[in-house]
C-alpha cells in the first residue's frame, strides 16, 4: 500500500501525522512511505530522517494525497484537504465529527473510508488511540490553567499552591476518566486543593483508592457541580462520550455565580465543549473573557508539545496502520472489532452512531459495511 502524510495545516498544529520509526516500519511491511516535505519539523523531524527510514519526500500535500491510498494525520482535514479526497480512499486520523457538520458532509461526498482515533476501542472498555492524547491534554491543563488565572492576563491572580499563611487555588476537574485524572494528579502536585468529579460511583472508588490523600472526589450531580464550580478559581472540564458532543456542565447563565476571574479549561473543545460558552481557540490566541470568566479552549492542546505528542501518539496508531496496509481496511476491521468502532464513514455512508445522533443523520451498522 502507498501510505502518505501530509504536512499538518491547522494553525498551530506541530505534531505530524507518522514519526519516522512509523515510516520504518511500513516500509519494513513492504509498503511505500510518502512524507510530505517539512510535514515533521514541527515535531522536531527532519526530511532527511525520513529518508533514512525509507520514505520518499513529496513536494506538496497535493502530491500526496493524489498518489497515497491511506492517509495518515493527526487533525481532522480541513477544507482544502477533504477536498482532495476521493472514493476508496482511507483516511485514518482524529475526526470528532458530532461537532462538525460540515466536515460530516465533506467526508460522505468524498466517497472515502474514514477511521477515527477517537473511536477504536480496547478489551477494557478503552479509548487506545485517544488515551495518549487524554494523557498529554490532562497534564498540560492544569498548567495552562495556571496561567490563565495570572492577573496580567485577565485571571484572578491567584497561585496554584498557595504560600505559607495563605492557602492554595481551589480546582475542580469535571470528569474522573484519563484527562480528568491526570489533570488532578498534576494540579494536585503543584500545590492546588482538587475535586474530581464524576458520575460512576466504581470510578470515584477507584480514584479514591488509588490516589487518596492527594485529592478528594465527589458525585457530579448538577447541584454538586454548579456548588463546587462557585467555590473554584478554576475548573477542568474533561467529560467525554465517545464520538458524541460533549454535554454542557456550565450555563452562560451560571458565569455570574462563579468566582470573578476563574478560569475555566475545557479539554473537551475538541467534542463541542462541555461550557456552554466554550467555543474553540488557537495556541495564538488560547484566550478570551465571557462575563468576566476566563476561557482556555484551545482545539489541539496536544500541539503545543508536538514532539512528546507525536511520539506518544505514534506509538500507539502503528499497530492499527500496519493492520490496515497490510489486511486492506476491510480485512482488517473484519479481523479486529476494536478497529471496527473506528469506522465513521465508508463510500457516502454515516456508519458511527453517535454522530448520526448529533447530527440528525441516517447511519448505517459498520458490520454490514464489512460484511460487504
Amino acid at each position: 500500500m502507498i501510505i502518505g502524510c501530509p504536512k499538518e495545516i491547522k494553525p498551530q498544529e506541530f505534531r505530524v501525522g507518522m514519526t519516522p520509526n512509523a515510516a520504518r516500519e511500513a516500509v519494513a511491511h513492504g509498503h511505500e512511505v510518502l512524507i510530505e516535505t517539512q510535514a515533521g519539523t514541527g515535531a522536531g523531524f527532519e526530511d532527511s530522517d525520513y529518508v533514512e527510514a525509507g520514505a520518499t519526500i513529496a513536494a506538496t500535500a497535493a502530491d500526496v494525497f493524489e498518489r497515497a491510498e491511506m492517509i495518515v494525520k493527526v487533525k481532522e482535514p480541513q477544507a482544502v484537504e477533504r477536498a482532495m479526497l476521493r472514493e476508496g480512499q482511507v483516511l485514518f486520523t482524529y475526526l470528532h465529527l458530532a461537532p462538525d457538520p460540515e466536515q460530516t458532509r465533506d467526508l460522505l461526498a468524498s466517497g472515502a473510508t474514514c477511521i477515527a482515533y477517537e473511536t477504536v476501542t480496547d478489551d477494557r472498555g478503552g479509548l487506545p488511540l485517544l488515551a495518549p492524547m487524554s494523557e498529554v491534554a490532562g497534564r498540560l491543563a492544569p498548567q495552562v490553567g495556571a496561567w490563565t488565572l495570572q492577573k496580567a492576563n485577565g485571571g484572578r491572580g491567584v497561585l496554584m499552591g498557595g504560600v505559607p499563611g495563605l492557602g492554595p487555588a481551589r480546582v475542580v476537574v469535571i470528569g474522573g476518566g484519563v484527562v480528568g485524572t491526570h489533570a488532578a494528579r498534576i494540579a494536585a502536585g503543584m500545590g492546588a486543593d482538587v475535586t474530581v468529579l464524576d458520575r460512576s460511583l466504581p470510578r470515584l472508588r477507584y480514584l479514591d483508592d488509588v490516589f487518596s490523600g492527594q485529592f478528594r472526589t465527589s458525585y457530579a450531580s448538577a447541584g454538586n457541580t454548579i456548588e463546587l464550580a462557585c467555590a473554584a478559581d478554576m475548573i477542568i472540564g474533561a467529560v467525554l462520550i465517545p464520538g458524541a458532543e460533549a454535554p454542557k456542565l456550565i450555563s452562560r447563565a451560571q458565569l455570574s455565580d462563579l468566582k470573578p476571574g476563574a478560569a475555566l479549561v475545557d479539554v473537551a473543545i475538541d467534542q463541542g465543549g462541555c461550557f456552554e460558552t466554550s467555543r474553540a481557540t488557537t495556541h495564538q490566541d488560547p484566550i478570551y473573557d465571557v462575563d468576566g470568566i476566563m476561557h482556555y479552549c484551545v482545539a489541539n492542546m496536544p500541539g503545543a508539545v508536538a514532539r512528546t505528542s507525536t511520539i506518544a501518539l505514534g506509538n500507539a496508531t502503528m499497530p492499527f496502520m500496519l493492520a490496515l496496509a497490510d489486511k486492506g481496511w476491510k480485512q482488517a476491521c473484519q479481523d479486529d472489532p476494536h478497529l471496527l468502532n473506528g469506522l465513521n464513514v465508508h463510500d457516502g455512508k454515516l456508519t458511527y452512531y453517535a454522530v448520526g445522533k448529533a447530527l440528525g443523520l441516517d447511519v448505517v451498522s459498520p458490520s454490514l459495511i464489512v460484511k460487504g
